[in-house]
This record gives structure tokens, C-alpha cells and sequence, in this order.
């Protein structure tokens, strides 16, 4: 089927802008040794076998407002939608009711269309703390998506965009994580842990084929849901898997000593 003009033009625009910018994918200051553990917001969220102060955590919006039963109060990096800070939506009401008086490491921001200084007067509104913010542009998605998938994405349509959730997996993989679980990131759900509004989940069917796009072609991906398991083909996170990963890491980090 034939694009719209208008569809076409911005396709060449963002194509064009994005290889003249040529953007760094954003990764973490730090590589992730231990397993990484991205945290989204669907009512039914698992604490992954054999979880501990090794593995890292990665919150996108208000999921960290369940943070607390696993015993960790400030995640290593945390994905906010810009809509999220100050947006009337019922979401975005209650993202920021749940983050109230909470922190993480590093914030970031995606697709922030004011000043950095009216991002940080909207963040301390509702008493969100960081130690570092940063924020993430369309272009610098695109270079996410292309570093992981091979492939330009220009989001054209809400049939190519993907959630905070698919850019916070495509984060931990590009900063070196050797283990990707996700908790709480379910495309067939709707609803979200911090409210009852049943809100339908966006983006679920590009996020279906960029997972199981990961899962082909070898990455290190995992659920620790056991209903995503069942129906989405992803590995499931086991007692199992941790200590093999465990024994991998001990075995990597030997080698290394001896050389």
C-alpha cells in the first residue's frame, strides 16, 4: 500500500536528520555485571530466582513503586515518558503519585519537548529524586534501535513505535548486560500495577516482534513472569538459569585473573 505524502516526507526528514546528527546510543556509565532486570508496569510482576544485590534493575515510568517488597529502594536507571511529569492523564496521575518521595540513579527522559530547566521544576513537583538526569530524543532511539536490531526505525506510525519498556531492554543490552529479565512486561496485558484503570497497553504489537526479533537472533533475553513465558516463547528466568549464569560469571571472571 502507497504511504501518504505527508508519511513519506517525514520519513526522508528523520532519515536525513538522524544520519547528519549521526547520535550515540545512550548505554550506562557503568558496564552491567551482574543480571539485568527491567522492571515494567503490567499488574503481575515476578522477583526474578535467585535475585540479589548483584543483579541491576532498570524501572520504566511508575514501576518502581513495587520496588520495595523486593527489597530495593533506588533502581540503577529509570525510563520516564515525558508525559509522565506533568501530564493530566489518569497514567500519568498516578506515576507520579507512586514515585512521590522515591529516587533512582540515573533518570531518563524520553522525548522531553521543553527546556532542561522546566524538566527539573516538573520532576521536583511531585518529589522525584536522581543522582543524574538525562534525556532521550527521538533521534537518539533511533540510534538505540539501530545499534540492536541492525535496522533504522523512524516511527511513523503507532504500528513502528515501542514502549519505554523495548528501549530499556535495548539499554541494557547495548551497556553490556549478559542476562536481560523482564519483569512486568507483558504486550498481551492491559492494566498497569499502580491503578485500575485498565488503561489497553500501547504499542504491544511492535513490542511482540522486536522481543521475539531478540530471542532469533540470540540475545540474552528472559521473563521471569511465567505466563509471558508461556505464551510469548521467552525463556524462563529459573533457579536453574541463575546458577548456570552465576557459573559462567565465575568461570569469565578466573580467566581473566589468569591472563
Amino acid at each position: 500500500m502507497r504511504l501518504p505524502r505527508f508519511e513519506i516526507l517525514t520519513r526522508i526528514r528523520r532519515s536525513v536528520i538522524y544520519r547528519i546528527l549521526r547520535p550515540r546510543a545512550p548505554s550506562h556509565p557503568v558496564g552491567f555485571t551482574g543480571p539485568v532486570v527491567v522492571l515494567g508496569s503490567a499488574p503481575i510482576s515476578t522477583v526474578p530466582a535467585g535475585f540479589n544485590a548483584d543483579f541491576h534493575v532498570i524501572t520504566v515510568n511508575g514501576s518502581q513503586g513495587v520496588l520495595d517488597a523486593w527489597g530495593i529502594y533506588v533502581p540503577d536507571a529509570t525510563f520516564m515518558q515525558f508525559n509522565q511529569v506533568e501530564g493530566q492523564t489518569t497514567n500519568a496521575l498516578h506515576v507520579r503519585k507512586v514515585l512521590n518521595g522515591k529516587r533512582t540513579r540515573l533518570l531518563y527522559v524520553v522525548r522531553w519537548p521543553k527546556n532542561l530547566e522546566q524538566l527539573e521544576q516538573g520532576i521536583a513537583a511531585f518529589n522525584y529524586g536522581y543522582d543524574d538526569l538525562k534525556l532521550i530524543n527521538r533521534f537518539k532511539r533511533m540510534a538505540m534501535y539501530e545499534a540492536v536490531m541492525g535496522g533504522l526505525n523512524v516511527e511513523i506510525d503507532d504500528n513502528m513505535k515501542f514502549s519505554n519498556g523495548i528501549t530499556a531492554v535495548f539499554y541494557a543490552i547495548l551497556s553490556g548486560a549478559r542476562a536481560v529479565i523482564i519483569s512486568g512486561i507483558n504486550p498481551d496485558s492491559s492494566g498497569h500495577i499502580y491503578n485500575d484503570a485498565n488503561l489497553k497497553r500501547l504499542h504491544a504489537g511492535t513490542d511482540k516482534q522486536i522481543l521475539q526479533a531478540l530471542i532469533d537472533r540470540g540475545y540474552p533475553l528472559y521473563t521471569a513472569d511465567d505466563e509471558v513465558a508461556k505464551i510469548s516463547g521467552i525463556p524462563l528466568w529459573t533457579h536453574e538459569t541463575f546458577h548456570k549464569f552465576s557459573a559462567g560469571v565465575a568461570t569469565t571472571t578466573r580467566g581473566a585473573t589468569l591472563r
